[in-house]
C-alpha cells in the first residue's frame, strides 16, 4: 500500500501565521499595521462569523498586493522562504524529509497561498490557496477556493485521485484540518516542536 503523507502549514510545520508574516516582510510594519487597522471591521465580523473567513482574507491579500507584478511577488515568496526558515519547526522539517527519504508521496496542503509555502519544502508537492494573475499582475483574487476545511479534501483528492486506496498519515493543528484529519487513517491533531 502507498503511503502518503499529508501536513498541515501554518501552526504545524511553522511557529507562526504566515499570512502575517509574509505581508509584514513584503509590505513593512507601517503598511501592515495601517492596512489591518483599516480592515478592523472586517475581521471583527470575521471573528463573530458574520463575515466568511476567505473573503475576508481576500480583502485583505487584494488591500496589500492587487497591481503588484507577479515576478515581484514571486521573488518576495522565494526572499521570505530564504530569510524565514525560523518560522519552521525542527521536528516538521525532520518528518517531512524522513517521509521523502522512505519514498512516501508528501503533500504540504494549506490554506496560505502556495506560492510562498513552496519555496520552504521545494523538493514537496504543496498544495494551497492559489492566486489570480492577468496580464503579469495580480488580481487581489484568488484563483481557488481558500484551502481550509473541506477544501483541503477535495483539493488533495483531485491531486491523489486514489486516496482511498491510500494510507494516509495527515498532520493538523486547528480546526481548519479538521476535514483532513478525518480522512487519514492515521492523525496527528498537534504541531511539532
Amino acid at each position: 500500500m502507498q503511503f502518503l503523507y499529508a501536513f498541515d502549514f501554518d501552526g504545524t510545520l511553522t511557529t507562526r501565521d504566515t499570512l502575517l508574516e509574509f505581508i509584514r516582510y513584503a509590505r513593512g510594519n507601517a503598511r501592515f499595521t495601517w492596512g489591518f487597522l483599516l480592515h478592523s471591521p472586517i475581521l471583527i465580523l470575521m471573528l463573530l462569523h458574520l463575515y466568511p473567513n476567505w473573503k475576508a482574507k481576500q480583502h485583505i491579500f487584494a488591500y496589500f498586493f492587487k497591481g503588484m507584478k507577479e515576478s515581484d511577488f514571486d521573488r518576495y515568496c522565494q526572499e521570505f522562504a530564504a530569510k524565514n526558515r525560523h518560522l519552521l519547526r525542527v521536528q516538521g522539517i525532520e518528518a517531512v524529509e524522513n517521509a521523502l527519504q522512505e519514498g512516501s508521496d508528501v503533500a504540504i496542503v494549506s490554506a496560505s497561498i502556495n506560492r510562498w509555502v513552496q519555496p520552504f519544502f521545494p523538493h514537496t508537492r504543496v498544495i494551497g490557496t492559489e492566486i489570480e494573475v492577468e496580464n503579469g499582475l495580480l488580481t487581489g483574487r484568488f484563483l481557488t477556493p481558500n484551502c481550509y476545511g473541506k477544501e483541503k479534501v477535495a483539493r488533495l483528492r483531485k491531486v491523489f485521485p486514489d486516496l482511498a486506496r491510500r494510507h494516509v498519515i495527515a498532520f493538523g493543528d486547528s480546526q481548519g484540518d479538521r476535514e483532513l484529519l478525518q480522512v487519514a487513517a492515521e492523525a496527528h491533531y498537534k504541531p511539532f516542536r
